[in-house]
């Protein structure tokens, strides 16, 4: 019993210092930023009323939520490819998978941005090749939209939904697949019956990095979106730094941490702890 109290007296001690700088440096200025919310320009709840008849909020937080569906089906998808040849592949592929996983994170976020305007814009590469080979007489608009900003999102995010599903993908054990396939089950079969539900636990927890990612999401957006693809965290930077409008940004903030926190309540609800590790 002694042993026990030592052993939770000492984690609580090595905890402590974690727990103090997460309070000083998130949960004290997030308290602040939700005093603002009820405080500016005047006390009251009037920031929390504007939220649900403000149109232009409304769309934009239905904007938001739409971009980061689509980022999180096709990052997770492409991520689980990618992951598959990662882990299951020949040396070679393993090697060439590696370098695609890792290098993105060699490059900041701002010259990737970048190199898509460069890549989608109407005199970018992909417009200026498609023309020159007659498939197209104007070129596409692939930029500064939904499509910009889904791509390049979808870009930068993928690596981070490849790290959950290795490791579920490496924790799964082969005995298993060995009996299915010795039982007469196909290299398909196999994969979409006893390989994917098996590796649920790393499709849910990288879905889960990369929606959140998305739902935060500044830099890329903006640059991507040129103005005309507005999400929620591009709109709070406006509302706060261009308006200004702190109470309304401060609000926004509020609301997008809450549902954030509900989401992984949910998370914690409905999924066993066990399938996250």
């Amino acid at each position: 019993m002694r042993g026990t109290l030592s052993d939770r007296t000492g984690a609580a001690l090595l905890m402590a210092p974690l727990l103090l700088f997460l309070i000083l440096a998130y949960a004290w200025p997030f308290l602040g930023v939700v005093k603002w919310s009820f405080t500016l320009p005047t006390p009251g709840l009037g920031q929390y009323g504007a939220l649900a008849t403000d149109p232009l909020v409304q769309s934009v937080f239905v904007r938001t939520l739409r971009i980061a569906l689509i980022v999180t089906l096709v990052s997770v998808t492409a991520a689980y490819a990618i992951t598959v040849v990662w882990v299951r592949g020949s040396p070679a592929q393993r090697v060439l998978a590696e370098f695609c996983i890792l290098v993105p994170f060699w490059i900041s976020v701002l010259t990737r941005a970048f190199g898509w305007v460069a890549l989608l814009s109407n005199r970018g590469l992909i417009n200026t090749w498609l023309q020159s080979m007659g498939f197209i007489s104007e070129p596409l608009t692939l930029v500064r939209n939904e499509f910009g900003v889904i791509v390049g999102m979808t870009h930068f995010l993928i690596p981070f939904a490849v790290f959950p599903l290795a490791s579920a993908m490496r924790s799964l054990d082969e005995r298993v697949l060995l009996a299915a396939r010795g039982l007469g089950s196909s290299r398909m079969r196999t994969f979409w019956t006893v390989f994917v539900p098996m590796t649920r636990s790393g499709v849910i927890g990288s879905a889960m990095i990369v929606f959140v990612f998305s739902l935060g999401f500044f830099v890329t957006p903006a640059i991507l979106g040129g103005g005309r693809s507005v999400m929620i965290a591009e709109l709070i930077y406006l509302r706060i730094f261009q308006s200004p409008d702190w109470g309304l940004g401060a609000a926004i903030s509020v609301v997008l941490v809450l549902f954030v926190g509900a989401l992984m309540a949910l998370l914690f609800r409905y999924v066993k702890p066990k399938q996250l590790v």
